[in-house]
């Protein structure tokens, strides 16, 4: 058996935006907001004022979704068979806030689909399906997906010399963070080192690499970092054998090309991370934090956890490779 096939067609999607910013063809207008602006000869007289929270904006409409899919199918006579599917997907008139200057005096986010995606991809299945003689049956199943996106129009400011704040071209789900060189030896360190721009650090706490080598470590020194969130590469294979009344299988599955970041809330010792829970309490340490951290008595600046301390450190608290981790197995 052989199988050629595609397809293309074309997909709207309304469901954009939150829930309180449906039907943009309206204005939202508040003709008594709680203004305290005072008139009158005593300065006695508050009639209220008016608050705009959103344009009228009959040019917002859905995103489309242009798909395009190719796939081949065959059975042979010796048990194989495959399907392997290409896909092709083109997302336009993505909604997002355009970028106004603060002199325009417009207040409330201006929208529109200005964004512009892209995924592709590919999956194979191949299985293998054979029975021997009148006892023995062999199953077999093996499936690839590999799926990859990026995006083609995105509204952002011009970064000039600090290209890879931009979004374009990179991954949906790419994470923009700093790169971590090491953990600060000693406080004299600190003093010869680029300024870092989260908070009071020290010794024994990460050290940054200034990526425009403009002196300091801040927002313009997040460059693109790690594999998506969402694995890009996901596989299994297996296998089963039945011969008379007994059988034996096994199923293996992974995934490639991932992401993740420590939730540091969850594991920072010493910390209330669930304080919003209503109860008190302190993170425990962890035995792989408490085999290998910075301390005046061990200061090795490749140590998995930075210095102690019984409060946030918010220059260990940025989104950076130290604490960035594989996704894969």
């Amino acid at each position: 058996m052989l199988k050629l096939r595609g397809s293309y067609g074309i997909a709207g999607n309304e469901a954009i935006g939150s829930a309180s910013e449906r039907f943009f063809y309206l204005s939202e207008v508040n003709l008594n907001a709680p203004h305290n602006v005072n008139w009158g000869v005593n300065m006695n007289e508050n009639p209220g004022g008016i608050d705009v929270s959103r344009y009228a904006n009959d040019q917002v409409g859905w995103e489309r979704s242009y798909k395009t899919n190719l796939a081949l199918e065959f059975n042979l006579r010796n048990g194989f068979s495959s399907i392997i599917e290409v896909y092709k997907e083109r997302r336009k008139n993505i909604l997002q806030d355009r970028i106004m200057p603060a002199t325009a005096g417009i207040l409330p986010a201006v929208k529109a689909n200005v964004g512009e995606a892209e995924g592709r991809g590919i999956d194979i299945e191949l299985n293998y399906d054979k029975t021997i003689g009148r006892d023995l049956q062999l199953t077999g199943r093996g499936t690839f997906t590999y799926t990859t996106s990026k995006v083609i129009k995105w509204e952002e400011p011009d970064y000039g010399s600090n290209y890879w704040l931009s979004r374009i071209g990179t991954n949906l789900g790419q994470t923009w963070g700093l790169i971590a060189e090491r953990l600060f030896i000693d406080s004299a360190e600190v003093k010869n080192s680029p300024r870092q721009e989260f908070g009071a650090y020290s010794g024994g706490d990460i050290k940054y690499k200034d990526i425009n080598g403009d002196g300091k470590i801040d927002n313009l020194d997040f460059v693109p970092i790690g594999h998506p969130v969402t694995p890009e590469i996901i596989y299994g294979f297996g296998l089963s054998m039945t011969y008379k009344r007994f059988d034996f299988n096994f199923f293996f599955q992974g995934m490639g090309r991932e992401s993740f970041w420590l939730n540091q809330d969850n594991v920072t010792p010493f910390i209330d991370g669930d304080g919003g829970d209503g109860r008190v309490g302190q993170n425990a340490v962890l035995q792989a934090i408490a085999s290998d951290y910075w301390s005046e008595s061990n200061r090795n600046s490749y140590a998995f956890w930075p210095r102690l301390s019984n409060y946030n450190i918010d220059n260990n608290r940025q989104t950076s490779t130290w604490f960035m981790q594989n996704g894969s197995f």
